[in-house]
């Protein structure tokens, strides 16, 4: 004998839940954590916001290997200011993530056992100063690209944080920039060194906003959502455009012989990056894969006991309120 299970409330609530969270994304209004949300959507802000804040964290790694080594004070307080701010930058994201229903502990653990991932350009080398003001140039410069839009995105935490991030962001290009600049006023060495950097920096700078729109398998969702509000290639395009007039001013040459003024479209014509690159990257065979990952594994087994006293602090405190409370 067959049974049917009698329609409950919740049948009849989710598709009404469905069509007003479609209604906030249409009259673009923002999706707050307390509101209901499909579960794709849900899984991909986790997925988008945790790899964004592991980018942050991994970050600190390529430039927090100058501070002991800048050529000035006055370039070490810049650069530890820098990192810093690159440290908070991941904090805000991981608590955006936590509002989702995610766990901090559980994100970075994915991250250390290579099931999350994180931004390739962070897997290249920093031999030389130059490099460092190379990823504020252009690193920082095509975050801006990528993450300006994401102050209008749809869900409230992300979109709030991303303000803050953003204006530190534009300031950390600007740094990259001036000390570019300076080293330009300096010595053939200097100059040479420069354009050295960017020779190797350009091209992985192009692919940090991922595969083109064609082989991007999130890209159509996350724009339906208006999680993210620019395609891929439209953001590259955008950085390009950017970034010409810019290295002209420096008297740098960026390393694409097909890069060119297209009159009738109004943007810059450029080559192709080595996408295959870019996927052994992602697989962990980049140039700096293993010991990025090392240095984060080891820092959190090092940090181990400092949450575990901070643990212990909280859990004595809830203990005296709640005495207190009792008493």
């Amino acid at each position: 004998m067959t049974t049917h299970r009698k329609p409950d409330a919740a049948d009849h609530a989710e598709p009404e839940l469905q069509r007003h969270f479609d209604a906030t994304i249409a009259r673009d209004q923002r999706v707050e954590p307390r509101d209901w949300m499909p579960d794709g959507y849900r899984r991909t802000l986790i997925r988008q916001i945790a790899q964004h804040a592991h980018s942050e964290i991994i970050g600190m790694q390529p430039e927090g290997e100058w501070i002991t080594r800048a050529p000035s004070l006055r370039r070490k307080a810049i650069l530890f200011a820098k990192v810093q701010d690159e440290a908070g930058h991941g904090l805000y994201l991981y608590s955006a993530a936590e509002t989702l229903g995610a766990d901090r502990a559980d994100l970075t653990e994915r991250l250390i056992e290579g099931r999350q991932k994180y931004s390739s350009i962070f897997n290249y080398p920093t031999p030389t100063f130059a490099d460092v003001g190379v990823i504020g140039w252009f690193v920082d410069g095509a975050a801006i690209c990528n993450q300006v839009p994401l102050c209008r995105s749809s869900y409230g935490p992300y979109a709030r944080a991303m303000v803050r991030v953003c204006k530190e962001e534009s300031f950390h290009q600007r740094q990259g920039y001036e000390l570019l600049s300076t080293m330009m006023r300096g010595t053939g060495a200097q100059r040479a060194m420069v354009q050295d950097a960017v020779d190797r920096w350009w091209w992985p700078s192009l692919m940090m906003f991922g595969p083109p729109d064609g082989d991007s398998p999130n890209s159509a969702a996350s724009m339906a959502w208006k999680i993210k509000r620019h395609s891929n290639d439209e953001l590259r395009q955008r950085f390009v455009d950017m970034t010409v007039p810019q290295a002209e001013k420096l008297g740098v040459t960026l390393p694409d012989p097909e890069l060119r003024w297209n009159e009738e479209r109004g943007r810059h014509d450029f080559g192709t990056p080595d996408w295959a690159e870019l996927t052994r990257v992602i697989r962990g065979e980049g140039p700096c894969n293993a010991q990025r990952m090392e240095r984060r594994r080891r820092a959190h087994e090092d940090g181990a006991w400092v949450r575990e006293a901070a643990t212990a602090h909280a859990a004595k405190r809830r203990a005296r309120a709640d005495e207190g409370a009792a008493a």
